[in-house]
């Protein structure tokens, strides 16, 4: 044990205290040769820690400062080493967020971006598949109808090809239906087609526009000019913006 040769040297210590003590009490003429050293009390350095001590008795513990940077630092960490640990975690806390926080930021600009380049393009989009859509001529049907399917996706892709098949095709051929539709404009020479952007993200866009549409028939005396409402719905395929639903309002 490390406390061993402490307690020894204290034990020797005392005994010899009470042995002089013992001869002082008995006065003159008393033996006084030396006490007879006890085993072990020569051979054992003293501590520099118990230099001091006088009464220690035989068993008692003497108390031993250990290092705080010794055992116990290795052991637990000193106050200073956690201190550090925790300011290192929440340092690394503090940068997690920090990027996170800037990767967020980071892309609700680049959508916000993508979605004013949405809004610019699907217009215009939409202003140049609208007359195309909405126009027919009963002389070349079938030119007219590929080239408004060119600006269609999806289902109302297919819709539109049933519609002019079943219903448009066979009226306009039997009335001789001639309509040409143009996005409307107010008057003035630097005015903006009447077109306007409802809603955008970066891959749909829903556009309102007000088309004037010239309709001749044999059932009509002359031409017929309509002023007509559309809502086009646009989404984003790798061959542009195409038009996914029109909507008379």
């Amino acid at each position: 044990m490390a406390n061993q040769p402490v307690r020894v040297a204290a034990a020797a210590r005392a005994a010899a205290k009470r042995a002089e003590k013992a001869r002082r009490a008995e006065g003159p003429g008393t033996d006084s040769s030396p006490t007879p050293p006890v085993p072990g009390a020569e051979e054992t350095e003293r501590p520099e820690v118990v230099e001091d001590v006088e009464d220690t008795k035989v068993g008692e513990e003497v108390e031993v400062e250990v290092d705080e940077e010794g055992e116990a630092g290795e052991a637990g960490g000193t106050p200073s080493r956690r201190r550090r640990g925790r300011l290192v975690a929440v340092l690394a806390v503090l940068v997690v967020v920090g990027v996170t926080a800037t990767t967020l930021l980071g892309l609700r600009y680049r959508e916000a971006v993508r979605t004013d380049q949405a809004r610019t393009s699907a217009a215009a989009a939409a202003r140049t598949a609208a007359p195309v859509i909405l126009s027919y001529d009963y002389r070349h049907l079938d030119r007219d109808f590929a080239a408004a399917r060119g600006h269609l996706t999806g289902s109302f892709l297919d819709e539109y090809e049933k519609t002019t098949t079943t219903v448009v095709a066979p009226t306009a051929k039997k009335y001789q239906g001639v309509v040409k539709a143009s996005v409307a404009k107010p008057p003035g020479d630097d005015a903006a087609p009447a077109v306007s952007v409802v809603s955008a993200s970066p891959d749909e866009a829903v556009v309102l526009l007000f088309m004037n549409q010239v309709t001749n028939s044999t059932q009509v005396s002359g031409p017929r000019v309509d002023l007509n409402r559309v809502r086009m719905t646009l989404a984003r395929t790798p061959q542009g913006w195409k038009v996914s639903a029109v909507d008379a309002l």
